[in-house]
């Protein structure tokens, strides 16, 4: 619960006006940690950290459905260096993470930039890192019919860097699916081409 003092000054800060609760959130934080809200540094800041939480979970990825007709089914497709920004959910803090998706084709092929469009759909919310990768494989599958799907997220977290043990780190999570969840031909062919890559 946070003191009199703090809420006083916050409501005759924001008396008179219709207060957008996410500037408020923000006022309210700058104050808790000791800042002056009325600063010039400051005066626009709970309005563009508004604007910026909106902006991130609105994110509209487009048409992510865009498929075409396949002329040789069972081919390996691979995008990789597809680089998001998300948020944890534990810390609020962002994370990036470069992915790669493969999948193997049956009859349509999914659109290229769906791949990022899909991802970032994802990246879009408050996440974690295995959810993210896991969520964008389970698309692929539903969007394409393709049952052998692979994603894997190379990502770093703020969480960790910028708190706790302070300490910069890669964390790589998977989500294989059909012949890449097993040793396969097409397992091998992924691992092969991702450490080219």
């Amino acid at each position: 619960m946070l003191n009199t003092e703090i809420d006083v000054q916050l409501r005759d800060i924001v008396e008179g006006t219709d207060a957008d609760p996410l500037e408020d959130l923000a006022r309210r934080l700058l104050v808790e940690i000791g800042e002056d809200v009325t600063r010039d540094g400051l005066k626009d800041t709970p309005a563009r950290y508004a604007r910026w939480w909106r902006e991130f979970t609105n994110y509209d990825p487009g048409t992510i459905e865009t498929l075409f007709e396949t002329t040789s089914a069972g081919q390996l497709v691979l995008v990789s260096g597809i680089e998001v920004w998300s948020l944890c959910e534990h810390h609020l803090l962002p994370f990036n993470c470069s992915l790669t998706i493969a999948y193997q084709s049956a009859e349509q092929l999914l659109g290229l930039s769906k791949f990022a469009r899909i991802a970032h759909r994802h990246a879009h919310k408050l996440q974690v890192q295995e959810r993210l990768v896991s969520d964008i494989a389970s698309d692929i599958m539903r969007i394409t019919g393709a049952q052998d799907v692979a994603v894997i997220g190379q990502g770093e977290h703020l969480c960790m860097t910028m708190r706790g043990i302070r300490t910069s780190a890669r964390m790589t999570s998977t989500s294989f699916h059909g012949a890449f969840a097993k040793e396969s031909t097409a397992r091998s062919e992924l691992f092969a081409l991702v450490r080219g890559v």
